[in-house]
């Protein structure tokens, strides 16, 4: 059918323009809605964790509790979500499938746990657990990214200044040198030099490092490249060993919680492994569950995996034996994430002196290059 034409008071007649209608813009505004909802916080899943546990232990429905939660929940993302999963209840459908269906939020240690507490009954204890999960882990992160804080912060400044000094303040030594006409010493030169390099080829030098920020990103998406990485991680001299100690830490709790829940081991492993964040901790872990499928323990794979120190081992072993494999694992998290306190402070209180001695050569050399040729400025003009 051809569209309607309107007549105006001078020219030829013109096609109307059919309005959107209110039903778009509805469906733009939800779009741009949804696109501007923050995505919850691990602090956000522990707090409703919490919540959610009182008011079950309290004897409150699943669905009333999801509805005081959701009507409580200031951040606009995390509701529409609490909202989803009152519909696949109030539909029939399990709280651990609603919970599976949102794995950017609820990952898989979380839907197994939930899943686990529905089988067991003990729905409220697993949340629970789950909270106090949630918030050691997010305390540790919190400690090792603020030891990471302090040298990042030195560092970058410090690189913003070496950069001005050599862009702005070294090219005006350099053409008072050039007056000379004569020979710079070694150190000026080669300082003089950088200079010019910097002046000249500042976007080569970006081009590059967005190389290879790239290709470290592109490396670290694969299975090979992450593992090559993860492995080289592990290495480094001061934050490897803190690395692997927080590696340690969260093995251990995380299957502590999953068994302590009445998770079957098999699956729990899995879990674990996939949760680990580290492709070579993944190995190890992977190799210990197929150990466990063939009837045998986990402290021979462990061994053999070089990542775990003996006393994990020790502990494994001991658990495995008096069958309380989940109790000592559990000592042996909290022993580790004391460690890992222990090391970020440790780590916290030598970065300082470390930084400040680094800046003091590169500034130092910086300064005493250009003030070669002005020492030696007599020898200079005399030849």
């Amino acid at each position: 059918m051809a569209a309607p034409v309107t007549k105006g008071k001078s020219g030829p007649p013109r096609a109307a323009v059919k309005k959107p209608s209110k039903g778009v813009w509805a469906d733009l505004s939800s779009w741009f809605a949804r696109m501007n909802e923050g995505k919850p916080k691990i602090s956000d899943v522990a707090i409703f964790s919490r919540q959610f546990s009182t008011m079950i232990n309290a004897g409150l429905p699943v669905l009333q509790c999801l509805s005081i939660i959701g009507e409580q929940q200031t951040n606009a993302g995390f509701k529409r979500i609490i909202n989803q999963l009152k519909d696949e209840i109030g539909s029939g459908g399990n709280l651990s499938d609603g919970l599976a269906k949102h794995p950017k939020v609820f990952n898989e240690l979380y839907v197994n746990m939930v899943r686990a507490g529905e089988l067991g009954g003990v729905l409220d204890t697993i949340l629970d657990r789950l909270s106090i999960y949630m918030e050691k882990a997010e305390a540790l992160r919190r400690k090792i990214k603020g030891a990471m804080m302090y040298p990042t912060i030195v560092v970058s400044v410090a690189v913003l200044v070496v950069a001005f000094l050599m862009v702005k303040v070294i090219p005006t030594f350099s053409s008072v040198f050039a007056s000379f006409g004569k020979k710079l010493p070694p150190l000026t030169q080669v300082v003089v030099d950088m200079s010019d390099f910097l002046q000249h080829s500042w976007w080569e030098i970006l081009i590059g490092i967005g190389i290879l920020v790239t290709a470290l990103k592109t490396i670290a998406k694969t299975n090979k490249g992450a593992y090559i990485l993860d492995g080289i991680y592990l290495k480094l001299p001061i934050f490897g060993d803190l690395q692997r100690k927080s590696a340690v830490a969260k093995f251990a709790r995380t299957l502590s919680t999953l068994l302590k829940s009445g998770v079957p081991i098999l699956e729990a492993m899995e879990t674990v492994a996939k949760t680990s964040g580290n492709k070579r901790v993944e190995e190890v872990i992977n190799g210990a569950r197929a150990s466990i499928r063939e009837g045998q323990g986990m402290t021979e794979p462990l061994k053999k995996g070089g990542i775990f120190p003996p006393m994990v081992i020790q502990m494994v072993g001991v658990g495995e034996e008096t069958g309380k494999v989940d109790e000592m694992l559990m000592r042996t998290a909290n022993f580790f994430e004391e460690e890992v306190d222990t090391a970020v402070e440790s780590l916290s209180a030598a970065m300082e002196p470390l930084i400040i001695v680094f800046l003091g050569i590169v500034l130092g050399t910086i300064i005493v290059a250009m003030f070669l040729p002005i020492f030696s400025l007599g020898e200079v003009v005399s030849n």
